[in-house]
């Protein structure tokens, strides 16, 4: 590693870094900020657009830094007393999700005590105050008063949450997740239409989901790059794709995946008719996501493709998304994650908030390693609602819009996703952004889950985005 080997073990990253990795941010960033005592005041330019700022300051006390994956970090009382005030602000999803970590002020009063730091503590109880810890507030100012120190609280976000999170949960990864989906849930509600409803003729709507079969495996197979045509797809459909008897259907990785793909789309048709039974959309797919990732995967287990270690479920190691910023969580906090996401799935009464942040945090934590199972959970909760993707056209096959009322829904749809950002920390017109680098797959599926067609978002509706 590069600054182990400039500077040995006498470096470590600066405060602001450390209090995102320890809120379980590890998007790469623009820069990376180290501290050493030998380092040079410089700017190293690294690939993709990323560079290393090497700060020539004293290292904090070995009791105040930790390692954590190779990695040396400010701790996170220490990183939280000696951070910038402008960080609560700038990044106050970070903040609010290590802040619970502190289950009391005993470990940051030694320090703000030792060292005098009568403005930070008055920073720190603010900020505790502003995400309902009062008693941790209220022990900060007191004893920094009764040693003599004049504390003036200040509250340093911007803003109040409405979500309070619980004095048990100290995990940083499930606190980030409900702090995105609080922050994310309005703009999605203010931009989408307000949802029709369950289909009230359920054996017609699953006909009709059916029908789309065809065209909803070949968008979805053709962008994880498998080449498949409609004629392929109906074949393994309809069973005349025989592994057994034909040596070129055993050793197709394609046929695979397009089986996979139809035993899938048969179990998420089920789960479907569940919840159109009036099931709680979000049980459902905590009760069944693991059978319809089997059924993707199975064929290819079975032929060899792939080892049946691959079928066990969530992944055992780091995973890593080719040319992506966004760093998914690691195996530890999928334990975490996982349930905590079906709870709020299970918890959100909003059908398109359900939709959009239901994709976008399952991509966002990445717990399969594999993206085609996150095609399902959107679909299964936008037609538990009244809603179905009509037929598109693939980027390399454009084809002119069909009908007019297309061009209506693409424009329903920009004006739903005219507020979303293209990436990691944009703004959006509302002034949010949305955290973390999955963004672009979430904006992607709900291009389709409004039936915009590639064609048009190749062409005009990709001048309007960009504006």
């Amino acid at each position: 590693m590069y600054l182990e080997a400039r500077f040995g073990t006498r470096w470590c990253l600066s405060p602001e870094q450390s209090l995102s990795l320890h809120a379980g941010n590890w998007t790469v960033p623009g820069q990376l900020a180290a501290r050493s005592p030998r380092a040079g005041n410089k700017v190293t330019k690294l690939p993709h657009g990323t560079s290393l700022l090497e700060l020539r300051i004293a290292l904090p006390a070995a009791a105040d830094r930790k390692e954590e994956q190779g990695l040396r970090l400010f701790s996170v009382e220490s990183a939280l007393i000696a951070c910038s005030p402008n960080y609560f602000s700038n990044n106050a999803t970070d903040v609010r999700a290590v802040l619970p970590m502190i289950r009391d002020a005993s470990g940051l009063l030694a320090r703000l005590l030792e060292g005098g730091h009568s403005v930070i503590a008055g920073r720190l109880a603010g900020a505790f105050r502003n995400i309902g810890r009062d008693r941790i507030a209220d022990d900060i100012v007191k004893t920094m008063t009764a040693a003599g120190y004049a504390v003036r609280e200040n509250d340093p976000f911007t803003d109040k949450p409405s979500l309070v999170i619980g004095t048990r949960e100290t995990s940083p990864y499930v606190n980030r997740l409900r702090l995105l989906w609080q922050k994310m849930r309005e703009p999605v509600i203010e931009r989408f239409p307000k949802a029709p409803g369950a289909p009230r003729n359920v054996e017609a709507y699953l006909k009709r989901v059916n029908d789309a079969y065809v065209t909803d495996a070949y968008h979805s197979l053709s962008i994880e790059g498998s080449q498949v045509t409609p004629a392929l797809i109906e074949r393994v459909r309809s069973g005349t794709w025989n592994p057994e008897a034909d040596e070129g259907d055993r050793e197709q990785r394609n046929a695979m995946a397009a089986r996979g793909y139809w035993q899938a789309f048969q179990a998420v048709q089920k789960s479907l008719g569940n919840i159109l039974k009036g099931e709680n959309p979000g049980e459902v797919a905590d009760a069944d996501h693991g059978t319809w990732y089997r059924e993707l995967f199975a064929p290819s287990v079975t032929v060899g493709l792939l080892k049946p270690a691959d079928l066990a479920g969530y992944c055992n190691g780091q995973v890593y998304i080719r040319k992506s910023m966004h760093v998914p969580l690691n195996r530890d906090a999928l334990r975490d994650a996982m349930p905590a996401f079906f709870d709020l799935l299970r918890e959100e009464p909003d059908p398109a908030v359900r939709v959009v942040l239901g994709h976008f945090i399952f991509v966002y934590i990445h717990p399969y390693g594999w993206q085609r199972p996150r095609r399902a959970l959107p679909d299964e909760h936008d037609d538990s609602v009244g809603r179905i993707p009509v037929e598109g056209h693939s980027g390399n096959r454009p084809q002119r819009l069909l009908e007019r009322s297309r061009k209506s829904e693409c424009r329903r749809g920009y004006r739903a996703l005219r507020g979303l950002p293209r990436r990691a920390g944009e703004k959006t017109t509302g002034g949010r952004a949305l955290a973390g680098g999955a963004e672009s797959f979430a904006r992607r599926r709900t291009l389709r889950q409004f039936s915009i067609c590639r064609e048009c978002a190749c062409t005009s509706c990709r001048e309007r985005f960009q504006t």
